[in-house]
């Protein structure tokens, strides 16, 4: 495992890291075809975005994200995701 990148399998956690800004360097699809890893780069801030997402209290800051903006990574995921 390279530690320079954060990899995620899953798809809405994946959204809201693009979301916040995280850069997304790469889809590595998996051996099952309806499966992929997101790979972002700045591992540490996506840790950190992450933990806020599954333990953060409701309305928190770091949680919170502008509703357009969400829907706007959750498409741009499945274009890429699907291009492939």
């Amino acid at each position: 495992m390279d530690d320079r990148y954060f990899r995620i399998s899953n798809f809405y956690p994946a959204a809201f890291l693009l979301a916040k800004d995280a850069e997304l360097v790469n889809i590595d699809k998996i051996t099952n075809s309806k499966r992929a890893n997101f790979v972002f780069a700045e591992p540490m801030y996506c840790e950190e975005i992450l933990h806020a997402f599954n333990y953060a209290k409701e309305n928190d800051e770091m949680v919170m994200v502008d509703a357009r903006k969400m829907a706007i990574a959750v498409k741009t995921l499945k274009e890429k995701l699907y291009q492939r």
